[in-house]
């Protein structure tokens, strides 16, 4: 693919560093109800995915979670937001140069995705152009979510690129039939082989830094 017709930003792990704070936020509540979660194996089973996904996998076990999980995950990651939440290194220079449609398509819910962006000053550059696994049936892995921001945003799956940084959200991005790079700068991927995963799961190419995005490394 030459140049796209439009980019789908992951907004976890892709435009803000999050995932370490929010995974660390469900080890910390899940605790509370007696399942005993690792940071490591939060990422690797939740990366990329929504709470929903979360309720599934347990209900799955056997594991009932009241509905109150939800409100204390919710409130437990607000406060870990507001204390230490920073956008991705170099984000703000390339968004504020791209001249394609761009819109964010992402697992989390629509306030936590709103406020995100409003604390990290990257906003401006998305306006009302939210899309989130609330909006679709299924969410990432599923290529619901990336398929329904294309169409939103009245663009070919064919011509549009999708920048993620997860597993679920390669795949989700290559079932729609769009061209994915994955994105391994966050900090969640400082102990992990972040370039090999995602390369396993599909990605098209994978990089490791915002100043490198248009850089033709693949």
């Amino acid at each position: 693919m030459t140049e796209p017709d439009l980019i789908i930003f992951d907004c976890d792990g892709v435009l803000v560093d999050s995932e370490v704070l929010s995974c660390r936020c469900l080890s910390e509540v899940l605790a509370g109800y007696g399942i005993h979660l690792g940071l490591d194996q939060a990422l690797d089973l939740f990366l990329g995915r929504s709470t929903t996904a979360v309720l599934d996998h347990y209900q799955a076990l056997g594991r009932s979670i009241p509905e109150q999980f939800s409100i204390e995950l919710r409130a437990g990651v607000r406060a870990a937001f507001l204390s230490a939440l920073c956008p991705i290194e170099g984000v703000s220079s390339v968004l504020e140069g791209l001249q394609i449609p761009h819109c964010v398509a992402s697992s989390s819910d629509f306030d936590r995705v709103s406020f995100s962006l409003s604390l990290t000053g990257l906003a401006p550059h998305f306006d009302s152009r939210l899309y989130t696994s609330q909006m679709v049936e299924r969410g990432k892995p599923a290529p619901d979510l990336f398929l329904y921001a294309a169409d939103r945003m009245q663009a070919d799956p064919r011509r549009t690129l999708v920048i993620e940084d997860s597993v679920s959200g390669v795949a989700a991005g290559k079932a729609a039939g769009m061209t994915v790079w994955g994105f391994v700068g966050g900090s969640h991927y400082q102990s992990r082989d972040g370039k090999a995963i995602l390369y396993q799961a599909g990605a098209d190419r994978v990089f490791g830094r915002m100043a490198d995005f248009w850089r033709a490394d693949r």
